[in-house]
């Protein structure tokens, strides 16, 4: 039997090629290679392990005829065009746990760091200055840490915060009152947190939800003082809002390891007093590489040679003999769980996945994996099939599996609910011909709806000439409508309406749609 071949095309440490070898893989360990040199060797590789030099574009795949996996040592898989991979059923694996020690305590160096100004005191010093009196830092005992996101690095920095005998404070709209008292922090509003803190962390993933959180807006909510740290993404703070903030003085300190263009070679913070910056070293060190390294090595090794899936962003694990009854059910549940997870805010302490019929006959484990995936994939952009149990375990949710042999209205049914401070919140679907997910109920309405592309969600009272208006709006700013889907609890009452556009929908035209008479919500979908 032919052994499974696998590239390593960025450095990495040795010991991930002897995994390989010893799993009974070849490897090579070719690295530097240009765009247009990998595309002419990478058709003889099964496997391709990487880090963040090597981009896997479209065209790379397009030429991996026989690639089966890419595998990513770390957390992020920007460098990899996930659904050119999927389209070639080329699994995608990521290692999302190996840096995370690594990211938090880098966190905690530029903490320390800004606090007594080491930088620019080692400069001053090394210069023979000797400027004693000009920096005068603070202390971190007794000071209040903000953490935005408080998920598996945040809670490690929680820890070392508290350690270090600071009091914390977190915004994460999945941690739960209980994860909160576990972890030893207090669970806060965004606005409380910016009142409050004198120092404040991010760590968060980059989505539409956290884009600029730290807006100009919310940088000037902030404490006078404050210092600010981020090791998570770039894009998460306005960085001109956080140079003019330095400039005045509002905020006292800043220290980035990550910027919206890297290599960040030129920036206007460059220079700024009281700036720190580092080149995205959060994962940098001697033990997370190695960590990272073998653990993508023993994953993919484990797919090529056994066919054992673990960390993939664009498959669930699963056996070859349930794969085929279960994947229409798992698309199904994903969509359930994103439309949940879009739909609702604040602390989510249980979710419950419900099955029916024809469903209850199935392994109900990776189903509930498809809705968590998406369901947390609204708030994380490293979330999997395989990983979600973990992180709704992390931020405390419960998670209820209930079966229901009997059959309802429908062959076959999934119904998702959530328990909110508004109370339970559920939605429902089944499959049409066993294989096309349709949505059959929505917070109580029947309504029976496509969950695909990009969709308007309307929340209006039952009155005539409203479907008129909307078509209208949308119309006037060319929007295309695709698909009409609407229901109601009753005439007059409240109503539903779904729409599925052929364009996403601008926040303009969302400010619009709420302004109509009747409107009560209006929120953009995607799917």
């Amino acid at each position: 039997m032919t052994k499974p071949k696998v590239l390593i095309s960025d450095k990495m440490d040795p010991n991930a090629a002897a995994i390989f070898r010893m799993r009974g893989c070849e490897v090579d360990e070719i690295t530097g290679k240009t765009p247009e040199e990998l595309k002419a060797i990478i058709g003889q590789y099964d496997g391709l392990a990487i880090r963040s030099s090597t981009k896997a574009t479209q065209e790379i795949i397009d030429a991996a005829t026989n690639l089966k996996v890419i595998g990513r040592a770390g957390i992020g898989v920007d460098n990899v065009d996930i659904p050119a991979a999927s389209a070639k059923g080329i699994v995608v694996m990521n290692t999302p746990f190996g840096n995370s020690i690594t990211t938090a305590e880098h966190a905690i160096a530029l903490m320390f760091a800004l606090a007594r100004q080491l930088p620019e005191a080692d400069l001053s010093t090394q210069a023979g200055k000797w400027e004693k009196n000009r920096f005068m830092g603070v202390e971190m005992t007794g000071k209040t840490l903000g953490l935005i996101g408080a998920g598996n690095i945040g809670s490690i920095v929680a820890d070392r915060a508290l350690g270090l005998r600071m009091k914390v404070v977190a915004f994460d709209p999945f941690l739960s009152p209980e994860r909160a008292v576990d972890m030893g922090v207090e669970k806060v509003e965004l606005d409380q947190l910016l009142e409050r803190a004198d120092f404040i962390t991010l760590h968060t993933p980059l989505t539409d939800q956290t884009r600029n959180i730290l807006s100009k807006e919310n940088l000037a909510k902030t404490k006078k003082g404050v210092r600010i740290v981020n090791c998570a993404r770039g894009g998460l703070i306005d960085e001109d809002a956080l140079k003019a903030a330095l400039d005045s003085g509002h905020v006292a300190g800043a220290a980035l390891d990550v910027f919206v263009t890297e290599p960040a070679k030129e920036h206007p913070l460059f220079g700024t007093p009281n700036f720190v910056a580092t080149p995205h070293l959060g994962a940098s060190t001697n033990e997370a590489q190695v960590n990272v390294a073998l653990q993508v090595a023993e994953q993919m090794a484990d797919y090529l040679v056994n066919g054992g899936v673990t960390n993939a962003l664009n498959m669930p694990s699963l056996s070859a003999e349930e794969a085929p009854k279960l994947k229409p059910y798992m698309a199904l549940a994903e969509k359930l769980g994103s439309l949940v997870g879009q739909l609702t805010t604040g602390s989510i302490p249980r979710i419950s996945i419900h099955t029916e019929g024809a469903a209850t006959e199935l392994n109900i484990k990776p189903i509930t994996a498809a809705v968590l995936a998406g369901f947390l994939r609204v708030q994380s952009d490293s979330v999997n099939m395989v990983n979600a149990p973990f992180l709704a375990k992390e931020r405390g949710m419960e998670v209820r599996e209930i079966k229901t042999e009997r059959e309802g209205d429908y062959h076959t049914l999934i119904r998702v609910s959530v328990k909110t401070e508004a109370g339970e919140r559920s939605v429902a679907g089944t499959l049409f011909s066993n294989s096309e997910p349709r949505l059959v109920e929505l917070f109580g309405i029947k309504v029976e709806a496509e969950l695909a592309g990009s969709m308007m969600y309307i929340v209006n009272e039952d009155a005539p000439g409203f479907i008129g208006r909307v078509g209208t709006l949308l119309g006037e700013n060319a929007i295309n409508i695709g698909t009409f889907n609407l229901g109601r609890r009753e005439a007059g009452g409240e109503a539903v309406l779904l729409l599925s556009v052929d364009s996403p929908v601008s926040q303009d035209v969302l400010d619009k749609a709420c302004s109509l008479p009747g409107v009560k919500r209006v929120k953009a979908l995607s799917f």
